[in-house]
């Protein structure tokens, strides 16, 4: 694990499995508060090694964690642990080592809970590479604790320095995790908030020049209604091809819980995303994040309750309700329309391109036929774990409601309605 690359974790053709040992005390602890989100210390068994220690944590946000807790009020998670899963982050440079796992410093376990095709990460993040974006890697993966089978994760590579020099010919920039670069109001986003979160170069003086400067740019060139000015800012501050992508693909798979919706809680911000600067090129890079509930939402039927929380009420680049929140949805959660936002309004011009690349994207990487290949080569490949996992838990999802539900999933995908129109 210290000598091989990531070649080996995310291989699309295995299973692994990952083996967790933690004292019973520590374990309970975790369980007793999962959202506290707080490291234990344990040792992880993969492949037939160990590494010892490592530290171990829960992890989610409030759709993760929704229904899995016991506290009062489900959407501020809190009290002891009430599934039988959660997704998991292993630390492997526990308490200041030196170590990596297959060129990997944390591993990202995603639990699937609100998943039941288990398939969205995975396929989600690949059509997002396929398309031309840097997206995360992602494959499945079997999970014991103390000898006891949990049951199938999604394997996500963790985004971090060691992603963006994987993924850039410059990979020594400033990577922010879920940081705009416009404040809600429109202005510039301020230094102070960018550099908290900042999860690379935190420890090195950073300057958020970049980011800014690529706000302040299309805001001067008047890019957000002038198609051309948006063309030449973007052109210049962005790899334009794999910007369109991002929304191309984000839209297609109907990722309404990324970038493109724009919560209004305390204050108005999208969530699910990651901006990287390469400092060579001044180009700024979007990455995509958590599609735990993408491929949701073209029926007004929806099974998944998280979905109603989720939906965006706009096609991409309209707006409404002269840019003030709105309450939408069966519970009028309101929110804003994303194209409001400068970088959005100025990405939404270029109707040339994003017609182009979304007609290259559907007849290849999204065509119903290539999607369903990949579907039924994991299904296949995952099979005995669901039923494993039925039989041992049963919390779990039977294996015909997982087939049923991958059978949507693709009738779905087939009857997308943009793909109708197309």
């Amino acid at each position: 694990y210290e000598t091989s690359d990531a070649e080996v974790l995310f291989d699309q053709s295995a299973v692994h499995t990952f083996e967790i040992n933690l004292p019973d005390e520590a374990l309970a602890e975790l369980d007793a508060d999962p959202a506290a989100e707080e490291y234990v210390e344990g040792s992880l068994t993969f492949d037939d090694e160990t590494i010892d220690p490592i530290g171990l944590r829960y992890k989610g946000s409030i759709g993760a964690f929704l229904g899995c807790t016991a506290g009062p009020n489900p959407f501020v998670p809190s009290g002891a642990k009430t599934c039988s899963k959660l997704s998991i982050k292993l630390k492997i440079n526990w308490d200041g080592a030196d170590t990596e796992f297959y060129g990997q410093r944390k591993v990202q376990l995603h639990s699937m809970n609100n998943d039941p095709t288990l398939m969205r990460e995975r396929l989600g993040y690949l059509l997002f590479s396929e398309a031309g974006v840097p997206a995360p890697r992602a494959t499945h993966a079997r999970v014991v604790i103390n000898g006891e089978f949990v049951g199938l994760f999604a394997l996500i590579e963790q985004i971090d320095g060691r992603f963006t020099r994987d993924r850039f010919e410059d990979g020594e920039g400033n990577l922010y995790k879920e940081v705009w670069p416009f404040e809600a109001d429109g202005d510039v986003q301020s230094a102070e908030v960018l550099i908290d979160g900042l999860q690379t170069n935190e420890d090195d003086d950073p300057s958020t020049d970049l980011i800014q400067s690529l706000a302040r740019e299309l805001l001067d060139a008047g890019a957000l209604t002038d198609a051309a000015a948006a063309r030449r800012v973007l052109g210049e501050r962005t790899e334009l091809e794999s910007l369109i992508a991002y929304a191309v693909v984000d839209r297609a798979i109907n990722h309404d819980d990324g970038p493109f919706h724009w919560y209004c809680v305390e204050s108005c911000e999208p969530h699910n995303y990651y901006f990287y600067e390469e400092p060579t090129t001044s180009k700024v890079h979007i990455i995509p994040w958590d599609l735990d509930n993408a491929f949701q939402n073209w029926t007004p039927d929806e099974p998944n309750p998280i979905a109603a929380f989720t939906k965006i009420a706009d096609e991409f680049g309209e707006t409404r309700n002269d840019c003030l929140p709105f309450p939408f949805g069966p519970l009028g959660i309101p929110q804003r329309s994303a194209a409001c936002d400068p970088l959005t309004a100025a990405w939404s011009l270029l109707d040339e391109e994003f017609d182009r690349i979304d007609g290259e994207f559907r007849s290849g990487p999204f065509a119903i036929e290539n999607v369903s290949e990949l579907v039924e080569t994991w299904r296949a490949q995952i099979a005995l774990h669901v039923a494993e996992a039925a039989a041992a838990d049963p919390q779990a999802l039977t294996v015909d409601a997982w087939n049923a539900s991958l059978d949507q999933l693709l009738a779905d995908i087939a009857a997308e309605p943009s793909r109708q129109e197309s």
